[in-house]
């Protein structure tokens, strides 16, 4: 599954933008305050509304009026999200379109769509459509053969009318479509890696198989591939002994009390260190191999400016990985100000953001002719980035 287009309106900074043919591995630049965190909250926002609803996801934003965009003609927010997926064996442009707005202060969901086209020709169908909490949805959606007026609608009315139709629907797997895009919202990753969250002793309990959006369960998941993907460890070890000067080795220990934490072998020296220890660039780039090499890959990856605490030679190996797992399943979307990274970025990677009259718009460096030029004759994508060529995102 494959995320290709979004189209974000009246949502904060992003007044009317529509962002096509997005990659596999997606690299974002902008200056501060151009919306790259913004961008990023969209996804945050998705999972936040489908793990409880639109009412609670706008709350913990500041409300509907600080989501809205500053002097919005039209009091909606739209986010749509065009995606590909195979159903019954054939690859489909699926859509999802959410629209929400507000009726006496409380914030509604205006409409729900999920279509697609059943065939090679014709309009999308709606397999999905409520409006302020009723809607019906398709569910024999796979019968391909079968005419559009033979499809079985399945008529239904929420609790209320700020929660998703996905929520509920996505839950069974009649709902093909639905299904597939609940489970893609989530278990998408939105990094929010703090280092001092990931040092030091954690209970051995809890969430083991996939690294938490702030990194708090790294010793968990550590032991895990230690223990169920001992290759996959090593891999990791393999990786970290070569880009971290000095480290032998790292253990995953469960200690007397029943608390897990990791130590680091020094070659240096006979003992192992705890890892509060440990610099902050050795945790974060542990924990960031960790998180790329997961035997089952994010289906949607995002993670904000990972230069951060590591060493600028680091860099184009650090852009590999993310490129290495968005080319075993899981998509990637990357900012940056580092141009250490970007110059490990091909040319139909790289987006930047601009800012204009107090809105967004997201520009893709394949469609600057200058810029195409330029990485055409050998150029590197960071050395244009700091000499000014990505108009309005000036790295100065």
């Amino acid at each position: 599954m494959k995320i290709e287009s979004i189209r974000l309106k009246n949502f904060k900074i992003f007044k009317d933008v529509f962002v096509r043919d997005i990659p596999k591995f997606c690299v974002i630049v902008g200056a501060n305050g151009s919306g790259k965190t913004t961008f990023f909250d969209v996804f945050g926002f998705l999972h936040d509304a489908l793990k409880g609803n639109v009412r609670q996801a706008l709350d913990s934003r500041g409300r509907f009026k600080e989501v809205l965009s500053r002097d919005a003609e039209e009091k909606t927010i739209l986010i749509e999200i065009q995606y590909r997926m195979g159903i019954v064996g054939v690859d489909r442009l699926v859509t999802y379109s959410l629209e929400i707005g507000e009726r006496r202060g409380v914030p509604v969901i205006n409409r729900e769509i999920l279509r697609y086209k059943r065939g090679r020709h014709g309009a999308p169908f709606h397999f999905l459509d409520f409006a302020e909490g009723e809607g019906f949805a398709i569910s024999n959606e796979e019968d391909f053969n079968k005419p559009d007026e033979d499809l079985e609608r399945e008529f239904q009315k929420l609790d209320a009318p700020d929660i998703l139709a996905l929520k509920g629907l996505g839950q069974f797997e009649r709902f093909k479509a639905a299904n597939a895009f609940r489970r893609l919202i989530e278990a998408w990753h939105v990094s929010d890696f703090h280092i001092n969250a990931a040092r030091g002793r954690k209970e051995a309990s809890g969430e083991s198989e996939h690294l938490s959006e702030t990194g708090d369960n790294l010793p968990r998941v550590a032991l895990y591939l230690y223990e169920h993907h001992r290759n996959v460890f090593d891999n990791i070890l393999i990786s970290m002994k070569r880009r971290v000067p000095g480290v032998k080795s790292i253990q995953p220990l469960l200690m007397d009390d029943g608390y897990l934490t990791l130590r680091f072998q020094d070659g240096s020296f006979k003992t192992p260190f705890l890892d509060r220890y440990v610099s902050d660039g050795t945790i974060k780039m542990f924990a960031y191999l960790v998180l790329l090499n997961d035997p089952k890959p994010h289906p949607l990856l995002c993670v904000e400016e990972p230069e951060n605490q590591l060493y600028p030679k680091l860099m184009p190996e650090l852009a590999e990985e993310f490129r290495l797992y968005a080319n075993r399943g899981g998509q990637v979307v990357v900012s940056t100000h580092s141009p250490d990274f970007l110059n490990a970025c091909e040319l139909n990677e790289v987006f930047w953001l601009v800012k204009n009259d107090g809105y967004a718009e997201l520009r893709k460096a394949k469609d600057d002719e200058q810029i195409a030029a330029y990485m055409a004759d050998g150029d590197k994508m960071g050395y244009l980035w700091k000499q000014g060529f990505f108009e309005g995102a000036d790295p100065q």
